[in-house]
């Protein structure tokens, strides 16, 4: 992007750039709405307004009639001849321009050498949405058949104010105005939404609120030598962003309308001091969004203080990292209805999008069901690392692949069926290398852990559910942090390595998916669990919905499951699902079995293994613990010739 006399790259406000005209330019793909949003944007703000459709030569028209799509030769002459004219009109005021810009090379043309305050905003939606858009439109040269084409060259721009066109020309038109025409440093410049917390999450969804034409009012606490100035620094670095910036509380609190929304990004377990500093600044009718990692029974405590003095407590999951948070996380929100309505036109703007152009943000239920989904959601993300981590070490020490030969193996893998983000940067990090060597080579063995993925195992305990793979993952992990005594312990317990074995790709690849159906079939066994115990109704098909996209455990399998879990609510019992795990189950038990006798470890694929085993073995042994609990210490037995069910005490001693 062309860098402007403040250094930001992109756009700047005009408190920054005195004397210059503003050129607003709505880029986007054919059909996105940018000939109608930037003619409201320019009416109402006495401004001129062009449409770079007029600039194209009757050339590049007659082709793309022809259904011809245009290359980067074709649009040279064209961005050049608007280049030219924006240079020129430029110097005679303010005016907004609709042009496709589809690339980033094109935007720097199409802005080069200009003196103005240029400010980018991108009209971005499905295909699908837009297709229907353009089937209906008539009288334009550019034919339905060349979106698709667009949509492939289109680059996703990396500063500018982003809008989804799925919302109603007005209201994307305001938005505009809000985030381009209102001086945040003006005295009467007024907050709409607040956010507590400017971490790395907090900074990165506080851009992104602001991406989606929202004004901000943005805190973060005072600590000398170690937080300081964040909220100004912050506001410094991203200029784009409407915002003001506080480390008084109670002024922050002042700054926002009644009833306030406020979205806290505070770590635990800091989010109990601040909640107690909070909550006496709050009126009746305000609302707390919680997005931190909390946990769900901390989550009702919470909410009930907060209920106390009328205000709503909202526990909102949110997922996707810091990336996935500055372009759409998947949200998780836990709490009264009325409240989540009141609130739910920013999360919902901020989210990703799924399938369809689905939002991937929904209330799940009431009190801690947000939290707990989001800890949920983090058990299922343990074991899926953890299958992946298994791979790789049988991959490596077994196969003897190195990891560029994993890399290439596993992008194969990446199938519709197959498919995720981790999957996905699972490739990248086997090929990342430092000065020649691979930098997986050069990451000690330990990993951490934040507290979710116990949280997980603990509340699956507590309900008496067997998510056996969360709790063999989150071990995994422990094991991995003892490395003093794992390397004494090699040395004392060489394990048995033969002759390194080419297994059969085709069987890693069903075992891993095998493994994969069942720790999902765990992971909503478990929000089943919950919902029964607790009485949430979670609703399991739009929980997997949220997770299509945005968050850390989106796959190809999770597109999938809505419409499985809508037809069975435990999926190993869903016809497909059956289908699958019956053609795999034998490759999970030959790699388990590989993996034992090689001694490697792999105890996800084996809790995998064994909880098929377990599930489907109608006569269990269980028998005889309930026999041995009955001897010695009464705990009673039911007979199967008893149709009764009654209970019985047995001096088992002959």
């Amino acid at each position: 992007m062309p860098r402007h006399p403040t250094g930001i790259p992109g756009c700047a406000n005009s408190q920054y750039i005195g004397g210059m005209a503003k050129i607003i330019l709505l880029a986007g793909v054919s059909g996105s709405g940018k000939t109608t949003v930037g003619r409201l944007v320019a009416g109402r703000n006495g401004m001129l307004f062009y449409d770079a459709d007029d600039f194209h030569p009757a050339e590049n028209i007659e082709k793309m009639r022809a259904g011809q799509a245009l290359d980067d030769t074709d649009r040279a002459g064209w961005l050049e001849r608007i280049n030219r004219f924006l240079l020129h009109k430029s110097a005679g005021g303010d005016l907004v321009l609709a042009c496709s810009a589809l690339k980033n090379t094109y935007r720097e043309q199409l802005v080069a050498g200009l003196q103005a305050e240029i400010c980018w905003v991108f009209l971005l939606g499905t295909y699908e949405l837009i297709a229907r858009r353009m089937a209906a439109r008539s009288g334009h040269f550019m034919p339905p058949a060349l979106l698709r084409s667009q949509f492939d060259i289109f680059e996703k721009p990396e500063s500018g104010l982003l809008l989804d066109v799925s919302e109603p020309p007005e209201l994307l038109a305001k938005r505009i105005e809000n985030h381009y025409f209102l001086n945040k440093m003006k005295p009467n410049f007024t907050p709409e939404f607040g956010l507590a917390g400017l971490g790395v999450m907090g900074k990165s969804l506080a851009r992104n609120l602001a991406g989606r034409g929202f004004r901000l009012a943005l805190f973060n606490r005072e600590i000398a030598g170690k937080e300081e100035n964040v909220a100004r620094d912050f506001l410094g670095q991203h200029p784009e962003v409407a915002a003001q910036g506080f480390n008084d509380l109670p002024r922050f609190v002042e700054s926002l309308p009644r009833p306030r929304k406020i979205l806290l990004m505070i770590p635990e377990p800091a989010t109990n001091v601040f909640t107690d500093e909070l909550l006496p600044l709050l009126a009746p009718g305000d609302i707390v969004i919680d997005g931190g990692n909390a946990h769900y029974l901390e989550t009702e405590r919470r909410a009930a203080r907060a209920a106390a003095r009328g205000v709503g407590w909202l526990g909102t999951g949110v997922s996707g990292g810091e990336q996935g948070a500055l372009t759409g996380p998947s949200i998780m929100v836990g709490g009264a209805a009325a409240d989540y309505r009141q609130v739910k036109i920013y999360l919902e703007n901020i989210a990703a999008k799924g399938p369809g152009g689905r939002v991937c943000c929904t209330r799940v239920g009431a009190d801690g069901a947000g939290h707990f989904v989001k800890m949920t959601h983090n058990g299922i993300e343990y074991a899926e690392m953890q299958l992946l981590a298994e791979l790789y070490g049988f991959l490596r020490d077994v196969q003897g692949l190195k990891n560029s030969e994993m890399a290439d193996l596993l992008e194969t893998w990446r199938d519709p069926k197959t498919d995720s983000f981790l999957l996905e940067i699972t490739v990248d990090i086997l090929r990342k290398t430092e000065n020649g060597q691979s930098l997986l080579d050069l990451v000690r063995d330990e990993a951490s852990s934040k507290g979710t993925g116990s949280w997980a195992v603990e509340a699956a305990a507590g309900l008496g559910f067997p998510a056996t793979m969360m709790a063999a993952a989150l071990f995994a992990r422990y094991v991995s942090a003892a490395k003093t005594e794992r390397v004494q312990a090699a040395q004392l317990y060489p394990g048995n390595k033969p002759a390194r074995t080419k297994m059969s790709l085709a069987v890693l690849k069903k075992a891993y998916q095998t493994a994969r159906i069942i720790n999902h079939h765990q992971g909503f066994g478990l929000l089943r669990a919950a919902s029964e115990h607790y009485g949430w109704q979670l609703d399991l098909p739009a929980i997997a919905r949220i997770w299509t996209n945005g968050c850390i455990i989106r796959s190809g399998l999770m597109n999938e499951l809505p419409a499985c879990l809508r037809k069975h609510p435990a999926l190993l019992f869903h016809p497909k699902i059956q289908r699958r795990v019956r053609a795999g189950r034998g490759a999970l038990a030959r790699f388990c079995a590989e993996a034992a006798r090689s001694g490697q470890a792999a105890p996800c694929f084996l809790a995998a293994s064994d909880f098929l085993n377990s599930l489907a073995t109608a006569a269990a042994p269980a028998n005889l613990i309930q026999a041995q609990r009955d001897y010695f210490g009464a705990h009673t037995i039911r007979r199967t010739d008893d149709p009764a069910g009654k209970s019985f005490h047995v001096n088992w001693k002959n």
